[in-house]
C-alpha cells in the first residue's frame, strides 16, 4: 500500500504562540505519533519566502504526518482517539483556521 500524508495547517489563537508551539511540540505531537497507522510527524513555519505569482496560505504552521495504513483507518483511529480524551486540543489553537487534509502518492 502507498504511504499516505496526513497535512495539518494550524494557527495559534492571536496572542499565544508560545502557548500553542508548547502545546503542540510537547503533547499534541505525541498523541497524534500514537495513533495507530502514523508513523512520522514533522512541524514546519512559515517562511516569508514565496514564489512568485503563488498565494499565502492562511496558516503559519503545517504539521506533515506520514500514515501506513489505509487513511480512513487512520482517520476514523483518530476521531476516536479524540472522542476519548487520548488526543486532546488546547484552547491555543485556532480552530476556525484549522485545516487537515489527507493525500494518497499517485501509482
Amino acid at each position: 500500500m502507498a504511504r499516505s500524508k496526513m497535512l495539518v495547517f494550524s494557527n495559534p489563537v492571536a496572542g499565544q504562540d508560545t502557548e500553542f508551539n508548547e502545546w503542540y511540540d510537547t503533547v499534541h505531537l505525541d498523541e497524534v505519533l500514537a495513533v495507530p497507522g502514523v508513523v512520522a510527524g514533522e512541524r514546519y513555519g512559515r517562511v516569508p519566502a514565496q514564489l512568485p505569482g503563488a498565494g499565502s496560505a492562511g496558516q503559519s504552521y503545517l504539521a506533515v504526518y506520514e500514515l501506513d495504513d489505509d487513511p480512513d483507518k487512520v482517520v476514523q483511529a483518530f476521531q476516536e482517539r479524540a472522542a476519548s480524551g487520548k488526543v486532546g486540543l488546547s484552547p491555543a489553537l485556532d480552530l476556525a483556521s484549522l485545516v487537515v487534509t489527507v493525500w494518497r502518492a499517485r501509482e
